[in-house]
């Protein structure tokens, strides 16, 4: 299943950051930490380096995501040119205390009450911008909520007499090119539900979990995954929980809905769905799928183009 999800509102956003990204000094991404790159909007990175402006990325919900590959996204991250890397939960006040600091080692040369430092806040749908925001400025001013797309404009805050904060909508991009990196925005939470069938999305979770953490469903849901796949995993959880429909069938949907609340929740554990390895073996090996109507090059035209 290739999922994309582009709300009319988030062009119109894309287009106003546009706008005020020439009136920032600082870009601020917020990412899941659990899959770093899958939740990084090329849009982002493309408007902030062609403003040249260094960026500040936020590896939210790190106390979901598994240290060990979050240790490996940091120095992933750290290793690129104007960008510092930290992990964090925006929900804990000491976390987000450290990043106004991290921010003015950015831009040094603001920061003071007649060039305070301006930052614009960005990042996708439902990964922890709002929360930050509220944190930072230890007030609620911007609306949280459980589903994606919560906060539809801009607006401007500002914290203290030398920092200025730039909130913006969450915005996924147009299309997604990988179809598992929409399965697992999909999973956690960043794509609205009328973009996805639960079921699909849960059972490619499944299959995720039982590749890279098998003792977690076992540990969560007490049963052995010894050959099972993705659909029997779920089958699992609604038999394991008494999840039935009128007539003593399973109920698949329930089941789905409930491995994905767990997951998001951090009920199964700390899970990382990717790592930098993971992600270069999927930009190593993928292939795009032909379009309708579009010849398949042959194996000559191949050796020709190489």
């Amino acid at each position: 299943m290739s999922i994309q999800w582009f709300p009319g509102h988030m062009n119109a956003a894309r287009k106003k950051a546009a706008e005020s990204m020439e009136k920032t000094d600082l870009v601020i991404e917020v990412l899941d930490a659990r899959l770093p790159l899958a939740s990084s909007n090329p849009m982002i990175e493309e408007l902030r380096k062609h403003r040249q402006r260094p960026c500040l990325k936020i590896l939210n919900k790190a106390d979901l995501a598994d240290p060990a590959a979050t240790k490996e996204w940091l120095a992933h991250f750290n290793g690129a040119k104007d960008t510092h890397a930290v992990a964090l939960s925006c929900k804990k006040p000491a976390d987000v205390a450290k990043v106004p600091g991290l921010a003015l080692k950015l831009a040094p040369h603001r920061g003071t009450a007649l060039k305070p430092l301006r930052m614009m806040i960005m990042g996708i749908p439902n990964v922890g911008k709002s929360t930050l925001m509220n944190a930072l400025l230890k007030k609620r001013v911007a609306a949280v909520g459980d589903e994606p797309a919560v906060t539809k404009a801009q607006q401007r805050l500002y914290l203290g007499n030398n920092m200025v904060l730039i909130d913006t909508p969450g915005m996924l991009w147009p299309k997604i090119q990988h179809p598992t990196d929409g399965l697992m925005l999909a999973a956690s939470h960043a794509v609205g539900v009328n973009a996805v069938i639960e079921e699909e999305v849960a059972t490619f979770l499944a299959e995720q979990l039982l590749a890279r953490y098998p003792a977690l469903l076992t540990g969560r849901y007490g049963f052995a995954t010894e050959g099972l796949d993705g659909v029997g995993v779920i089958e699992g959880i609604a038999q394991k929980r008494a999840f039935r429909v009128k007539g003593g069938e399973l109920d698949f949907e329930k089941a789905a809905h409930t491995l994905l609340i767990d997951y998001r929740g951090g009920a199964l554990g700390r899970i990382s769905l990717e790592t930098p390895a993971s992600r270069k073996h999927l930009l190593d090996t993928y292939v795009p799928p032909v379009l309708l109507g579009e010849p398949r090059a042959t194996e000559e035209e191949d050796d020709d183009e190489r």
